[in-house]
């Protein structure tokens, strides 16, 4: 496995082999961040094909309640791992570990991370890793999907924060 800085040229691969809610690529969407220094858009690869991928949103969790809490906090976000068989194998710690290094060598003091209250699974792995529940919000986003329906969800979450 590998970890590299997602292409313009991955955006077609990553939405054929990994899922995505809505008619609009939530890949393309992370890479134009990228493109505009807002992000680093990680992607796993097993050979030629995207297995898992996160994105660092260097200007943080867009959350009011975590900004007020940490406003300069880079944020690990959309971590992932597909198809789900290949969970638990180390590609999720992999994608943080690099997440880290990059905001180590931009000197922030630390990362952070939304984790669903429901999700314990996500929750012990952030806890090994060493992050520590900080601030509770509601994480707020919407999608279309192919009929032109908007969805909006809200996910209760906690932000956890890794010192370095």
């Amino acid at each position: 496995m590998r970890i590299s800085q997602c292409r313009e040229e991955d955006v077609e691969t990553l939405d054929a082999h990994m899922p995505f809610r809505g008619a609009t690529s939530h890949h393309g969407v992370r890479w134009a961040r990228q493109r505009e220094g807002r992000g680093t858009f990680l992607v796993a690869w097993s050979e030629e094909r995207p297995v898992g991928s996160c994105e660092v949103r260097w200007e943080g969790c867009e959350a009011p309640e975590v900004r007020a809490v940490h406003p300069d906090c880079p944020e690990v976000n959309g971590l992932g791992v597909w198809p789900e068989t290949l969970r638990s194998q180390g590609i999720g710690t992999a994608l943080i570990k690099e997440a880290e290094r990059l905001a180590t060598a931009r000197g922030c003091p630390a990362i952070g991370l939304g984790v669903e209250k429901n999700n314990p699974r996500a929750h012990a792995l952030y806890d090994r890793l060493g992050y520590r529940p900080s601030t509770p919000y509601l994480d707020c986003w919407s999608y279309e999907d192919g009929a032109g329906v908007t969805h909006r969800v809200a996910d209760a979450c906690v932000f956890m924060v890794k010192l370095f």
